[in-house]
């Protein structure tokens, strides 16, 4: 008899389905990808709750512009710092051992955050925060290659927009927690406790990576030229994402005068035209290829975000918003999935590649908050402007042939799968 499919197939990856050309997907194969998905929205949920209630964290320590700027640093740098070791420790460890101990780590650092009572408790959590979830997101990727390599297909924005569908809840529970007049401890301690049991759960569906002598050997090796092009590709649309992410909550209230509750509904609309555009993105992909995409994905990045900043009311933000997501949404994936076709194994280029795009994570918002006490907020998110136009000259740069997205594993790599927890 063959396996159901995994439950959230059909809202996240409505293509997903076996076929004569990929062959039957054995029920481990298909946990593994369920695993994968679920492991993406849960990041993106923890994620998500920290960023939505960041006025209301403001609000609670009485924190100015420049010093959430400092929290989010410290945050960035923590997990940059893991980052920037996930080469070799993925070589040596895997994703599947990294994710079962980091996911649930990232948990209890989201608590760590909600309890902390001033300042500098804060800014350890933070740090400890950041550091968890850097080596989650590192590994989740690199476990979605691994499971894209072994469908034979490209699988990374369908695998993404999990992160879309974390996001997204965040942000509704954000708006419900407060109407119902929920703190910023209650809705944040909430999320983190009800997610480290499912941390816990989702680490026995992960598959193992081979080949890790392999891997180790390679982890030392300069990488390929082009790997280091995607990773400023992730940089500059990183710095949008974290842009939008951490600043938009405060742009809203503060410079357009919406309630907080308004406010706080701009990162999940943006999440929500980049959960559409991830959807489509793979097979938009093989229709138009990398290059193309990436192009088109700059300037709209660019042109709509200039309408969030000139907007006249919050409401047209909020519309201008999503469209920013549609265009931002699929360089990602894009380029981590070439990253992880650039070496033999993905592990070591993932790491490589998602260390640079980490450092625009880190920096853009550090930089929103220092710019914005210089002039103003308005005038500090026009950089999301500029990172767009970087992004289409960027693009031109890749090879006109792209590199195939994924590579059917041989059959002896496929035989973990069926053993695999």
């Amino acid at each position: 008899m063959s396996p159901p499919p995994c439950p959230l197939t059909p809202l996240l990856t409505p293509y997903f389905m076996t076929s004569e050309r990929y062959g039957p997907m054995t029920q481990n194969l298909r946990l593994a990808r369920c695993g994968a998905i679920l492991t993406f929205v849960m990041a993106g949920l923890m994620v998500g709750t920290m960023t939505v209630r960041i006025p209301a964290l403001t609000d609670k320590l009485g924190l100015s512009e420049a010093t959430v700027g400092t929290i989010l640093l410290v945050w960035g740098l923590g997990a940059l710092v893991t980052m920037q070791s996930m080469r070799r420790i993925m070589a040596r460890t895997g994703s599947k051992t990294l994710l079962r101990v980091g996911g649930p780590l990232t948990a209890l650092g989201l608590v760590g955050m909600a309890f902390a009572p001033n300042l500098p408790l804060l800014l350890v959590a933070s740090a400890l925060f950041g550091m968890a979830f850097g080596v989650v997101d590192i590994a989740m990727n690199a476990q979605g290659s691994t499971v894209e390599r072994a469908y034979g297909r490209p699988l990374m924005n369908g695998m993404h927009a999990g992160w879309c569908v974390g996001a997204i809840s965040a942000g509704a529970l954000g708006s419900l927690s407060i109407a119902l007049g929920l703190s910023f401890t209650a809705n944040v301690a909430l999320v983190g406790l009800l997610s480290l049991p499912v941390t816990l759960v989702i680490g026995r569906a992960y598959l193992p990576e081979t080949r890790v002598r392999e891997t180790a050997t390679a982890a030392r090796r300069r990488m390929p030229p082009i790997v280091y092009l995607l990773g400023a590709l992730m940089f500059f649309a990183f710095m949008v994402e974290g842009t939008v992410a951490d600043w938009n909550g405060l742009f809203m209230r503060d410079s357009l005068g919406a309630p907080e509750a308004l406010a706080a509904l701009g990162y999940p609309v943006f999440e929500a035209g980049m959960l559409i555009a991830r959807l489509t993105g793979d097979r938009l992909r093989s229709r138009f290829g990398v290059r193309g995409m990436l192009t088109v994905s700059g300037l709209a990045t660019a042109g709509f975000f200039a309408v969030v900043l000139a907007a006249p009311a919050p409401l047209v933000a909020l519309f201008a918003m999503f469209f920013v997501g549609l265009g931002v949404a699929t360089i990602s994936p894009m380029t981590l999935s070439l990253a992880g076709t650039a070496t033999g194994d993905p592990g070591p280029a993932i790491a490589q590649a998602g260390a640079m795009g980490y450092a625009g994570l880190l920096l853009g918002p550090v930089v929103i908050g220092f710019l914005s006490d210089v002039t103003s907020l308005r005038a500090a998110l026009g950089i999301a402007v500029l990172l767009g136009l970087l992004i289409t000259l960027a693009a031109r740069f890749l090879p006109r042939e792209e590199p195939a997205a994924v590579t059917v594993l041989p059959t002896v790599e496929r035989e973990p799968v069926r053993a695999a927890a």
